[in-house]
């Protein structure tokens, strides 16, 4: 499968940040990004794959239950890309929403930004 844009974006949301296991996630940042990738969050900002992969499994034991999904497809432009997704539990309606904006090089991710506002979803809200 080819490292494009819309590609890096969907695999990064499903192998990297809605993968659990730490070794398997591992690979998978390996994969996709480049060696000197930064991801910069609401929390901090996180340089090279050891840090990215404790960023995400502090994510995982503070959402304990939520998986991620795409909403709609991602988009891309020359060198950078955005896709939008939910967090949840399995089988409900996302609880957060969010956009991410991501830049690639020499086809790997080189700067992953969570941008926008998140969204909670709570049970008796209308939104």
């Amino acid at each position: 499968m080819a490292n494009t844009i819309e590609n890096l974006l969907t695999r990064n949301l499903l192998e990297v940040f809605g993968e659990r296991a730490a070794v398997k996630r591992r690979f998978a940042i390996a994969a996709l990004w480049a060696e000197d990738g930064v991801f910069v969050d609401p929390y901090g900002r996180y340089v090279g794959y050891a840090a990215l992969n404790d960023a995400v499994s502090q994510l995982h034991a503070k959402f304990p239950g939520y998986v991620f999904a795409p909403i709609g497809a991602p988009q891309a432009f020359y060198d950078v890309g955005r896709l939008a997704w939910g967090h949840g539990p399995v089988g409900e309606p996302p609880k957060v929403t969010g956009l991410d904006v991501v830049t690639v090089r020499d086809s790997a991710l080189c700067f992953y930004r969570y941008a926008g506002h998140l969204r909670y979803r709570h049970k008796n809200s209308q939104i």
